[in-house]
């Protein structure tokens, strides 16, 4: 276990390091054992029948969510997981569809609809909006009975969330949602190889970083986990044989986007279909505004008609009518030397499950501080 520049609390790292003593498969030989058998009978629990199971209630509350959408295999194996415990009275509040890289986007002004799923032994509902949507729906109040649970889980990613791709990640941003509303939280991410990794890597991660999930709510409980900060976990590609856990700081790596044309007529749904599920909100909010429907859809149609789709393969001419391209975005990884053994991103790519202290308060270094003010007066002086 490597603890240096950590932001962890003392407590935390012994008790970690107390809990991961009894799995030594995980820190020695890398082998990574079963979650031990579940210690309650009553685990099998609908949003319908909640209020019945009066025995959960004593049990610290966690709330899960991510960003690949209430279907995803890396949010079912951690659920499966957390209620296999049995210590756990575990809530999912999850996108009802994939919303990879939706950053920390909300949904203000629309309605968005939560409908309650099954899930053996959670209560769950799938929200039509964002990871961030669904933790602040989660958190207000206004679907659970309860509105602050002991702690909020974001993943299984299915993807690194490694450096500057954390600003991207949906799952990252539903814990930090959870943690600007004061509650606890940790990210969770797999680094998923799409010719190399496979679905049951998934369970194999949720049973790697249960015991660090375990320690976590027993400090919470102890009132000694640190207030300011949630913890991004990162998962190697072969979870089974990781090298053990290790306290890391945000790198600045990224996978590069990319922007690949796509044309209307070797995809001739796609550009529509687009169009639809961009402009139907709008849409709809222009019908509810205007006095007469009628109106707002005779005005839709007219600057509609003045749409020209061209091929999305150069630089349109010049038109007087409008012009609709389509684009399709790719993150591509590329190769980057990292030298510094403590970031994020080697330590995942050195096999290790890399674990990053993340908090809202401003850490910009005293050089950039002292730059920036300094560029600051001068502008000021200047204008005078």
């Amino acid at each position: 276990m490597t603890s240096k520049n950590s932001g962890l609390s003392a407590a935390l790292v012994s008790n970690l390091q107390d809990v991961l003593s009894k799995r030594k498969g995980v820190v020695n030989d890398g082998s990574a054992e079963e979650p031990p058998p579940s210690t309650s009978d009553s685990l099998d629990v609908a949003a319908k029948n909640e209020e019945e199971s009066g025995d959960d209630d004593s049990r610290p509350i966690v709330l899960v969510t991510n960003g690949d959408g209430i279907d995803s295999i890396g949010l079912v194996s951690l659920v499966e997981a957390l209620v296999k415990e049995g210590l756990y009275n575990v809530h999912v509040c999850a996108p009802q569809t994939d919303k990879s890289a939706s950053s920390h986007s909300m949904t203000p002004g629309e309605t968005i609809s939560a409908s309650s799923v099954d899930i053996k032994g959670a209560t769950a509902f799938e929200v039509s909006g964002t990871p961030v949507d669904c933790i602040s729906l989660g958190l207000s109040g206004a679907l659970f009975a309860w509105s602050k649970p002991t702690l909020v889980i974001s993943g299984i990613n299915q993807g690194s969330s490694c450096g500057h791709q954390m600003f991207y990640s949906g799952a990252v941003a539903g814990a930090r949602e959870a943690l600007i509303s004061g509650v606890p939280s940790l990210s969770i991410s797999l680094n998923w190889k799409k010719d190399e990794s496979k679905e049951s890597d998934f369970k194999d991660a949720a049973g790697v970083c249960l015991p660090l999930i375990n320690a976590t709510i027993r400090d919470i409980l102890k009132g000694v986990f640190p207030k300011d900060c949630s913890l991004n976990i990162e998962i190697p590609t072969s979870p089974s044989s990781n090298k053990g856990f290790k306290v890391t700081k945000q790198s600045v790596w990224r996978q590069s986007p990319s922007w690949q044309a796509v044309s209307s007529n070797r995809h001739p749904g796609a550009g529509n279909f687009m169009s639809n599920q961009q402009s139907l909100g709008a849409q709809l909010a222009q019908l509810g505004r205007d006095a007469s429907a009628a109106g707002a859809a005779r005005r839709f149609t007219t600057q509609k008609k003045s749409i020209v789709e061209i091929e999305s393969v150069g630089v349109a001419g010049k038109t007087e009518s409008r012009v609709k391209k389509h684009f399709r975005l790719e993150f591509v990884a590329k190769e980057q030397e990292h030298t510094d053994d403590d970031l994020d991103i080697k330590a995942l790519e050195d096999g290790f499950v890399s674990v990053t202290p993340l908090s809202l308060l401003p850490n910009i270094d005293s050089e950039t501080q002292a730059a920036a003010s300094e560029w600051i007066c001068k502008y000021l002086n200047a204008d005078q």
